[in-house]
């Protein structure tokens, strides 16, 4: 009379090889997390790189935000509050319209990097709502103590602080709109 169970020995060769493919998925699955584990810190070596960009719509009036700048300034400016993005390569983009003692209007698109406080002039606004490519579209580094010290107010009192982003954006609008800069923020702690 024949068996239909399979013996005690096939039972342990086949619980042997299930255990031994266990044991080897669970392996290559230990060494694929310590590569990926490995691999977010070799992200410090990587170099930056900044991501496509995108124009933003013309600004409306209602969309603008005015900050204050200085006693000096010889400009008034605003920030389009609809143009407000934080970028995957932690880059504040934005559109500025800085308006003279005259009326006259320059609109631009631009973006502030905390990490290096560093700004960079992607487009200029045309009249019929179009964006012009800006020649000096490079890195530079935000100097203040000008007269016109926008960049700098910018990211020292609504954006950054200690070379990080401060927020999303709905938080750096919302101190835009209530006039409370991050210096504000921290003398009340």
């Amino acid at each position: 009379m024949s068996n239909s169970f399979p013996s005690l020995s096939c039972l342990a060769a086949r619980l042997s090889r299930t255990l031994l493919a266990a044991s080897l998925l669970f392996a290559s699955h230990a060494v694929f997390s310590q590569t990926n584990f490995e691999e977010d810190f070799d992200d410090e070596n990587k170099p930056w790189e900044e991501i496509a960009v995108q124009m933003p719509p013309a600004p409306k009036q209602e969309d603008l935000i005015e900050f204050y700048v200085s006693p000096t300034a010889t400009q008034k400016f605003q920030l389009d509050a609809k143009s407000l993005s934080i970028g995957s390569d932690g880059v504040i983009r934005y559109t500025l319209v800085a308006t003279s003692t005259s009326g006259a209007k320059n609109i631009s698109y631009e973006g502030i990097r905390c990490e290096t406080f560093e700004r960079k002039l992607y487009a200029f606004g045309r009249d019929d709502g179009s964006w012009g490519r800006s020649r000096r579209d490079q890195w530079e580094g935000i100097v203040r103590g000008r007269a016109n010290n926008q960049h700098a107010i910018l990211s020292r009192d609504y954006f950054c602080s200690n070379l990080m982003i401060m927020g999303p954006e709905k938080n750096i609008l919302q101190r835009l709109r209530s006039k409370q800069t991050l210096t504000d923020n921290l003398l009340r702690e």
